[in-house]
């Protein structure tokens, strides 16, 4: 199914009059307290989202799967269904590819797809978390941290294949999340679990083209609960060290424990010129991959307001790969994707709306009081008129969630592809 720019533009007119009273008013207020509200709405239009190919499907817990009808059954409809995302927000212009899972069979085929769709192919993601059928060796007690180095050669060699794979499709970095680690005290020696890491990790890296990057992922635990072989933010920037100035840390929402102070793991990273890339999601517990704004969005207008301090103030980091990894359970996945681009989008909006300067000024001064309300003042600002004014611009629906069903895309997908699709994947 592919969704025409008069279906949005037919969809848009009955909410275009409130749109614009209410986008008329907000921009009034804004440019009366100096802001530029033009250059607000160029950098939302601006801002692309990468969607993973894996959560275009029902997600599922550890005790079962409901899939949900319609799922995308093959590669091509997963862009198909990203290019439905990117044409309803204008904001989700890019798919990034799990191997495994997501092998193109026809590359020039899936290239002008995505192109059709205005879709880019962001980093490829490597699977060394589960064993893949007629693999000589098992990941069962580790991959790169393996104390076999059959096993070792096994996870290097498929992380240069998954390159290998992105090349062809014109990705530009290589995204390695590691499950190694132990289950119980004295299962593994610490010490020789990170030097494997380290050694593999270099590997890998040579194999990188000169134009790309690695992004090195961490967790503190899960799937293994003593001990995780890259647990936190240290741990992969030291690693990023090791391998050299193309590889990158990269900050997933949900790989933290409880209260940790992200922002300020952000903030540093950028500071270090280390923070590749970010996997927007949201939780209560743990790595609960829920929609991105759905519990902490106070906390993910924080992290914005440090991202976009570190865009504007630190060159010597690059620029950073966006892209949201939730597992959508109970929900229709486009629904669940529609809802975490518009909670990503509306706290970088915020986050654009708080006065650096006076809050530098402030902070000089030790004015606590006012660098509370600085920022709480940008967080209380309803942004969507802004939001939806930025989709306007660029063909988007005014009301994403809202014309997706009025346009019965779901409906049209369970038509044209059944109730007993599913997904390849989460």
């Amino acid at each position: 199914m592919k969704l025409t720019q008069q279906h949005i533009e037919d969809d848009n007119k009955k909410n275009l009059t409130s749109q614009n009273n209410q986008y008329n008013f907000l921009a009034d207020s804004l440019t009366s307290k100096g802001y530029d509200v033009n250059s607000i709405i160029n950098k939302l239009s601006e801002f692309q989202v990468a969607i993973p190919s894996w959560a275009l499907g029902a997600g599922g817990t550890r005790f079962g799967r409901f899939s949900f009808y319609g799922e995308p059954s093959t590669l091509e409809q997963k862009i198909e269904d990203v290019g439905i995302l990117h044409s309803l927000t204008q904001t989700a212009g890019a798919v990034s590819l799990h191997i495994p899972w997501d092998i193109p069979s026809d590359y020039n085929a899936i290239k002008e797809k995505a192109g059709a769709l205005g879709i880019q192919f962001d980093s490829v993601n490597s699977n060394t978390f589960q064993d893949q059928k007629n693999a000589k060796e098992s990941y069962k007690y580790g991959s790169l941290s393996n104390t076999s180095k059959a096993v070792r050669d096994q996870a290097i060699q498929h992380n240069i294949d998954v390159i290998n794979i992105g090349n062809k499709l014109g990705s530009k970095s290589l995204t390695v999340w590691l499950a190694d680690g132990s289950s119980f005290p004295g299962q593994n020696n610490f010490q020789t679990a990170l030097q494997n890491t380290q050694d593999s990790l270099k590997e890998i890296y040579k194999g990188l083209p000169d134009d790309w990057k690695l992004l090195i992922e961490y967790k503190p635990y899960e799937p293994n609960f003593y001990s995780t072989v890259i647990q936190d933010w240290g741990t992969s920037f030291m690693l990023a060290n090791e391998c050299g100035e193309k590889a990158f840390s990269l900050v997933d929402l949900g790989h933290h424990l409880p209260n940790s102070n992200i922002e300020q793991i952000v903030s540093v990273l950028m500071l270090k010129g280390k923070l590749g890339g970010f996997h927007f999601n949201d939780s209560k517990y743990g790595d609960d991959d829920l929609t991105v704004g759905s519990i902490k969005p106070y906390s993910l207008f924080l992290i914005f307001n440090e991202l976009v301090y570190g865009m504007e103030n630190n060159p010597q980091n690059p620029d950073l790969a966006w892209m949201i990894d939730a597992s959508h359970n109970v929900k229709d996945p486009l629904e669940d994707l529609l809802q975490s681009l518009e909670a990503i989008q509306e706290a970088y909006a915020k986050a654009l709306l708080v006065d650096q300067k006076a809050l530098r000024t402030a902070q000089l001064e030790n004015d606590v009081t006012k660098c509370q309300e600085i920022l709480q003042g940008a967080f209380r600002t309803d942004v969507r008129p802004l939001l939806a004014a930025a989709r306007l611009k660029t063909g988007g629906a005014i009301n994403p969630i809202e014309s997706y069903r009025n346009l019965a895309v779901r409906a049209a997908l369970i038509k044209e592809r059944g109730k007993n699709t599913i997904a390849t994947g989460l």
